[in-house]
């Protein structure tokens, strides 16, 4: 009986490490939220641990990037109060995705114009569910809203006389978006947390003093999963711009020079930066490199 209970205490351990992993992936290493930290003309709002956008398009309306996780909207309203604007104010909802914590508010704001990424369109009203291995849990339940305006990778859409370029990165889901507003990315990148249980091969924790290394805080835990490797890097037809960390304990510098020459007609980039996602630890550096790339053709 007691070797029973050892046995099962094991694989529910394994489950459990499992399970922490993959949050770890999707939350650690975040950077912090700057509430109300200003760029571009844009004002960054904390809703939690996510974060909303605020984009003032003319005296008297603005638009918003995602609408939080607060399904009242509380943070928002006060913003607008802030400016002295009621919710009719918001002319303009730019979607990043259709995750739970990023259009939380949504229905606040009816009046507003709700623009997505077409592959995006199902989750954001509530017709289809989060594929992530967290966000699956929840239910598929419709969300009552309607995207009024579907958007396409590459595509400029003005918001009166601010024209905004739209991105397509997918990766967090199907249709993430990042939008490009007065030369400036101002949201979207995406993270792990839809990876399929089937891809994960094992969960591995590193050791104690290595988290420096990755990009992360000293005495966090940090783990890495390690994935199936499936995908055939020389069928990839797109232009492909590879970003390498030069200090990456994950994926040294070998790694990307290899992705770089399974791909054809791939650009390789190495940031100076520390690291396993550069998006993190080297924001600027790594939407420069983006942009740049993107412009070039």
């Amino acid at each position: 009986m007691k070797r029973i209970l050892k046995v099962v205490g094991a694989v529910l351990l394994v489950v459990i490490l499992a399970v922490a992993g993959v949050l770890a992936v999707t939350f650690m290493g975040r950077q912090p939220i700057q509430d109300g930290q200003e760029f571009s003309g844009m004002r960054v709002i904390q809703d939690g641990f996510t974060s909303v956008g605020v984009i003032p398009i003319n005296d008297r309306q603005v638009a918003l990037v995602d609408t939080g996780q607060d399904s009242s909207g509380e943070v928002i309203k006060r913003e607008l109060a802030r400016r002295q604007l009621q919710p009719g104010s918001v002319a303009a909802i730019l979607v990043t995705h259709g995750h739970v914590d990023h259009i939380g508010a949504l229905g606040q704001f009816p009046e507003a114009r709700v623009m997505a990424l077409e592959a995006e369109v199902p989750l954001v009203e509530g017709r289809a569910g989060a594929k992530g291995p967290v966000p699956r849990l929840f239910p598929v339940s419709p969300t009552g809203v309607t995207v009024d305006q579907v958007l396409h990778d590459g595509e400029v859409v003005m918001l009166d006389t601010l024209p905004v370029r739209v991105y397509a990165v997918p990766g967090h889901t199907a249709g993430s978006a990042a939008y490009l507003v007065n030369g400036r990315r101002v949201a979207g990148l995406g993270s792990v947390s839809d990876l399929p249980a089937e891809a994960i091969v094992r969960v591995e924790v590193l050791p104690r003093g290595a988290e420096v290394s990755v990009g992360a805080r000293p005495g966090q835990r940090v783990y890495n999963i390690a994935l199936r490797r499936e995908l055939d890097l020389a069928t990839v037809k797109v232009p492909t711009l590879v970003l390498q960390c030069a200090q990456d304990v994950i994926a040294p510098p070998e790694v990307g020079a290899y992705v770089h020459a399974q791909i054809p007609g791939s650009v390789l980039v190495s940031l100076d930066a520390t690291g396993h996602c550069p998006q993190l630890s080297a924001p600027r550096e790594t939407a420069e490199q983006i942009i740049a790339f993107g412009s070039s053709g």
